[in-house]
């Protein structure tokens, strides 16, 4: 089984941190803020790892290497011009293309059993499942919802704040139905059978969730919600990202490096 990690982005709500030092590199409890999905990935037995660069890519290189310090063998897909958070999916169709594989975001810290995840995905035979979480407010995030059976029926991707107002796959549910599902929000971890690579657009750059998931949940689509309730943490912005140093530094480091 094969990854890709996501660390291709500017990193724009931090600078000017990251003018100099691309986010993904930026320290967090003595470690890059990469190497926290990278030992998630190593401890559900993945270390075949693809990372996606872009701004300041040759210091990400640099930092990680060939990844053999890490346990792990990383492979390289620069990005001279952005591609979107799915683009890099149309160039990496051989190297993901063989067996299930895993995507997740260089920004994210949680303990997710990946190893329990990939049962799971398996025992629904899923094209797809994506991690969720439920936040203490959920309207600063797309809310992906769920049935009963934990299979995504609706998710509304977030188009504005201010006033709330989001993009709906499918664009129309039953309100019966609407009032039966669980909300939540995406966190970061996505697991994915080969013949999704065939429903992605043929040309970057494009989203995700917009692109390919929403999509595929709209034409009802075997994509499933794993709903991670341990810890879990994103840095966003400045203030998030001091945050996360002071909760570091006052208190043990979760075990998930």
């Amino acid at each position: 089984m094969r990854a890709l990690v996501l660390a291709a982005g500017m990193g724009e709500r931090l600078r000017p941190l990251t003018d100099v030092t691309p986010k993904p590199m930026l320290e967090l409890g003595g470690h890059p803020l990469i190497h926290y999905p990278l030992a998630m990935l190593r401890r559900a037995g993945i270390t075949d790892v693809a990372i996606n660069v872009h701004h300041l890519g040759s210091v990400i290189q640099h930092g990680l290497g060939d990844g053999s310090q890490l346990g792990l063998r990383i492979t390289y897909a620069p990005e001279p011009v952005l591609l979107g958070t799915g683009g890099p999916l149309n160039g990496l169709r051989d190297f993901l293309g063989g067996d299930t594989f895993v995507m997740a975001n260089s920004d994210t810290i949680l303990d997710l059993d990946l190893r329990a995840m990939i049962a799971f995905h398996r025992a629904h035979a899923a094209l797809a499942t994506i991690a969720l979480f439920n936040p203490a407010n959920l309207d600063y995030y797309s809310r992906l919802e769920i049935d009963a059976a934990q299979r995504l029926s609706r998710m509304r991707l977030l188009a504005r704040r201010d006033p709330l107002q989001y993009d709906d796959y499918p664009s129309r549910l039953d309100e019966g139905v609407a009032a039966t599902l669980s909300p939540f929000m995406y966190c970061g971890v996505i697991v994915a059978e080969p013949a999704v690579l065939d429903l992605v657009p043929p040309k970057p750059p494009w989203s995700l969730m917009q692109g390919l998931f929403a999509p595929m949940v709209a034409r009802a689509q075997s994509v499933f919600g794993y709903v991670h309730t341990g810890y879990f943490r994103t840095m966003d912005d400045l203030k998030s990202y001091d945050a996360l140093k002071a909760e570091f530094a006052s208190s043990p480091s979760p075990k998930i490096i």
